[in-house]
């Protein structure tokens, strides 16, 4: 690992946190590389290019967070990291992760707690959300800031795909249509309608109205978070009468050989009429003819009708985490 900057030359105190801007890439280098192969080997998933853009802000000093560094002057190395972006009161944090030999309750606790402190320090700060996939635990462990934090337990689950998988079942009352950006006003108005009073809208306040689910859409869209946005897979779906979108399912390339299901929503009106199955097994085949051997998608454990619909056609939970959600005042 290259040397770090010459005011840091004493020896660290263990667990010691610097700020992400008096770094550079190499120190990160070691541990990125860890942490890509975590993703593939847990979920799948290929975070090279995510790698990439956090190397890109650290070297222009522009990635908001902590490193959590280990070892003696001579021999410190980066143990886990952190990175945040705020916005109009409320800040989400990017990405944590702390290597395996290093994971432990108080390390992740100490990097996320110096990444909550510098979030709420923020004028205007109000909300905190966050879903740490790589967290080590969620369930009956200490959380900084617990009298203003909330946990949501959620699941990550995968399926093998193939094209003709799963039989096709046409929807009663609607129509469904390849996606186009066009359709994306429509689309935010039906998921805040559709996640009005939904444990999800806890979780992502973007729900909670059309001018944020748009914002929700494009970063879908735009930004590799979710993976590279698939078109070819991604469907919505009109009412036969009124015309209104009523169901979408959107998707993305998260590694050459594997998608994930990104969004899926259909309107209160048109549940239970086999309109979500075949919005999904569209997805799905779809990702199967990109040449995909698998999928995935997440999903909040109280959404207990959209579990028993991806247990049906063969989801399995490969990973339990959580979503927290710090909200002051």
């Amino acid at each position: 690992m290259a040397a770090l900057p010459d005011r840091f030359a004493d020896p660290p105190p263990k667990g010691a946190l610097f700020d992400l801007r008096d770094l550079q890439p190499e120190h990160l280098e070691p541990l990125l590389k860890e942490e890509i192969e975590g993703w593939r080997s847990g979920l799948e998933w290929d975070f090279r290019a995510s790698a990439d853009l956090v190397k890109r802000f650290v070297q222009v000093r522009a990635l908001n967070g902590f490193a959590l560094l280990e070892g003696g002057a001579r021999n410190a190395t980066v143990a886990g990291y952190c990175y945040y972006v705020a916005e109009e009161g409320k800040g989400l944090i990017g990405d944590f992760y702390v290597r395996e030999g290093s994971r432990t309750v108080e390390n992740e606790n100490r990097l996320l707690e110096a990444v909550l402190e510098s979030m709420f320090r923020t004028p205007g700060m109000r909300r905190v959300e966050a879903q740490m996939l790589m967290l080590s635990s969620h369930v009956n462990r200490p959380i900084p800031f617990p009298r203003w934090c909330r946990m949501f337990p959620r699941s990550f689950f995968l399926i093998p795909v193939a094209s003709g998988a799963l039989p096709a079942r046409e929807p009663a009352g609607s129509e469904i249509l390849p996606w186009t950006a066009h359709l994306s006003e429509e689309a935010a108005r039906l998921i805040a309608h559709s996640y009005k009073g939904h444990v999800d809208s806890q979780i992502n306040d973007q729900y909670r109205s059309a001018a944020g689910a748009l914002r929700f859409l494009a970063n879908i869209v735009q930004f590799p978070g979710c993976g590279l946005f698939s078109a070819p897979a991604s469907f919505a779906a009109r009412d036969r009468v009124t015309g209104a979108v009523c169901g979408i399912s959107l998707a993305s390339m998260v590694a050459p050989d594997v998608g994930h299901i990104t969004q899926l929503c259909v309107a209160p009106s048109h549940r239970g009429r086999g309109l979500g199955y075949e919005l999904l097994r569209r997805s799905l085949d779809a990702l199967a003819s990109q040449g995909c051997r698998c999928a995935s998608l997440t999903v909040t454990t109280d959404n207990q009708a959209a579990i028993r619909l991806y247990e049906s056609i063969g989801f399995r939970s490969r990973r339990d985490f959580a979503a927290f959600v710090w909200e002051m005042g």
